[in-house]
């Protein structure tokens, strides 16, 4: 039988990020060095594929510290912990190792020397997501306003409208966010933007590769799990930039191949929380069912790598 023909587009890059691979390595390094098991206050990335693996190897995923036995080591997540939660840690003598990505940290300490200079903080961000708890939680309530959309702008009530500075997401759509930070800034002209953009490398270049294939395709992919912001955004970054078709799968089972009938071309990305290995099976599926020529679509190169705590670097 005659495969019909296929180009797949493959976005780089995709996949893990410097801060992803630094959390799980964490956590590998945890239970090397103290045993199994080894806790997880909430999945340590949003990926089940990973967290099965972590789970296989003797990580233990809880979403409170309470569910921690007092003996044992605990790991917090890439996206980040309320203040409070280190603090309680440590109150109780816990062995405790933070996996917070690193530019989520520096969100966090931005947050916290605005608030020392005495500025109220907008974060925009999406209400619920680890990440947004996490950062919002690093001030006294109160002192950090969310904002999700541009419509949310409008309705804000702040405490002095000359002392504002706000904070993003590191996962978000980089259009979407201009958009909020524009309504911000037209509504309250004061307003202190971020030094650098929030919005990580990782997120942005990956949102970057999806936009330079999205005239090439009949289709998109994007690999990820549905809990994953940045992995989300890249189906709506699909989407608005024209893709007819963009879906978010976890895996080469998840492929609707009914809703993919006729197609000649299709663009394959990954959020930054999924591995290779999940990219590569659903390349193999295309293969097996389509004559595939593989092209590359590369829009920027990464070499970031972050250390891991030093807690993990000293000896036992």
């Amino acid at each position: 039988m005659t495969l019909p023909p296929l180009t797949l587009y493959l976005a780089a890059p995709r996949g893990f990020c410097a801060g992803v691979d630094r959390a799980i390595k964490i956590v590998e390094m945890a239970i090397e060095k103290w045993g199994a098991p080894v806790y997880v206050r909430h999945e340590i990335v949003h990926n089940k594929f990973v967290v099965d693996g972590l789970r296989a190897k003797g990580a233990v995923f809880v979403e409170e510290l309470d569910e921690c036995p007092l003996d044992r080591p605990v790991v917090f997540s890439a996206h980040g912990v309320p203040k409070a939660v280190p603090a309680e840690a440590a109150k109780r003598e816990m062995i405790a190792v933070d996996a917070t990505c690193p530019l989520v940290t520096k969100v966090h300490n931005e947050a916290a020397r605005h608030h020392e200079n005495g500025l109220q903080m907008i974060m925009i961000g999406h209400a619920g997501h680890p990440e947004t708890v996490g950062t919002m939680g690093q001030l006294p309530e109160g002192e950090v306003l969310l904002v999700e959309t541009v419509e949310d702008v409008a309705g804000l009530v702040v405490r002095d409208p000359g002392k504002l500075a706000f904070i993003t997401q590191t996962t978000l759509s980089v259009d979407d966010t201009a958009d909020i930070a524009a309504a911000l800034k037209a509504r309250f002209p004061a307003i202190l933007a971020p030094a650098h953009d929030d919005i990580c490398y990782a997120t942005t270049n990956r949102q970057a590769a999806v936009k330079a294939m999205a005239g090439k395709i009949d289709a998109l992919l994007v690999i990820g799990a549905p809990n994953s912001s940045n992995s989300k955004r890249l189906v709506e970054v699909g989407a608005n930039a024209g893709c007819p078709y963009a879906q978010l799968i976890q895996r080469a089972a998840d492929i609707d191949w009914r809703a993919l009938e006729g197609i000649r071309s299709i663009g394959i990305t990954a959020g930054a929380s999924a591995p290779e290995v999940l990219v590569n099976e659903v390349i193999d599926a295309f293969r097996a069912r389509f004559a595939t020529t593989v092209e590359m679509v590369e829009t920027a190169v990464e070499n970031v790598e972050f250390k891991v705590p030093r807690i993990l670097r000293e000896p036992a």
